[in-house]
């Protein structure tokens, strides 16, 4: 049983260091070729963060394994919301831009409710419904690369000096085609170390896939978010922080399980509408914070409230 653990945090160094390898690579190699900066920031880095997600539910999706494929989403989208944006504000009160209360948290929500309801037809997820949810995630990056297209005239203006160092990509093209294709192999054995051996500890032990994938997988795949939106939490950048959290949450359900139910469809259990209901309890929790007191911001107070409910979620997971 050590062995299998350490393979299943193997596995996890393999999954962020293949991550970061991928977008690093990937990153330089489209400014190479002069692809817009906002281009690379919203679809390679922004999608950088939840590889790990992407390639452990597709690896769950072949194998079989669907209640790994669905709970590693879930579960991460749970662990995203309530722990690490809660960790986030407790390090630093959040601050919510208008864009983010008005349109981008209900886009999180309306997201969530979309695929509870999908799920629930048929307690599958079809090819037909993994084709909604690709179009939907097409269109809500075709969204974020025109609002963010908005603020890159001031953004420019604010920092020009920062900007043309950041421009400047490093590499060469070779170079940075090696670090794509390792980072892609890394996240194939990543992927295939997590399940593989999260699976012979659910057996070993007695224990349902759902518990490891929403619980052990879920918040090892999470990873390079809570990374990243602490670290911005750190340094004052709460839209970078909660942008995160909501971004990764929005591609975890359109984007990962789009593809992997394009690349086998997947059975629905029901049980995973408890945890649906904690996905849209996080979300609705959080459309409310910019109209009560403290107005537009998540405090410390609300952050510890988000991780007790994190706690209570796992502890109704252990009870059942």
């Amino acid at each position: 049983m050590i062995v299998w653990i350490l393979l299943i945090v193997l596995g996890f160094v393999f999954l962020v260091k293949g991550a970061d390898l991928l977008v690093e690579g990937a990153s330089n190699f489209a400014k190479k070729f002069h692809i817009p900066e906002i281009i690379i920031g919203l679809t390679i880095v922004s999608i950088g963060t939840s590889l790990p997600e992407l390639f452990v539910s597709i690896t769950s999706a072949i194998d079989g394994y669907p209640d790994m494929a669905i709970g590693n989403v879930v579960g991460s989208n749970i662990a995203n919301m309530f722990l690490i944006l809660g960790m986030s504000a407790i390090i630093k009160t959040i601050t919510f831009k208008k864009e983010t209360r008005l349109i981008e948290i209900p886009i999180c929500l309306a997201v969530s409710i979309i695929f509870m309801i999908l799920c629930n037809i048929g307690q599958d997820i079809t090819r037909i419904d993994a084709i909604i949810l690709t179009i939907l995630f097409i269109a809500f990056i075709a969204y974020t690369i025109v609002m963010a297209k908005k603020g890159e005239e001031f953004d420019k203006e604010e920092n020009e000096e920062d900007i043309k160092k950041e421009d400047k990509p490093t590499g060469s093209v070779i170079k940075n085609i090696i670090y794509m294709i390792l980072g892609i192999v890394l996240l194939k054995f990543g992927g295939d170390f997590t399940v593989d051996n999260a699976v012979n500890i659910a057996n070993f032990f007695g224990l349902s896939e759902k518990l490891i994938s929403v619980t052990i997988l879920a918040v090892g795949t999470s990873l390079p978010e809570l990374v990243t939106s602490v670290s911005a939490a750190i340094k004052g950048k709460s839209d970078i922080a909660i942008g995160n959290i909501i971004g990764s949450n929005i591609f975890n359900i359109l984007f990962i399980i789009g593809v992997s139910a394009l690349i086998k469809p997947i059975v629905y259990n029901m049980s995973y509408n408890i945890d649906m209901i904690f996905v849209l309890l996080s979300t609705i929790i959080l459309a409310l914070f910019p109209i009560i007191p403290p107005k537009n911001k998540m405090s410390r107070w609300n952050g510890i409230v988000y991780v007790i409910l994190y706690i209570v979620y796992i502890v109704t997971l252990l009870i059942k």
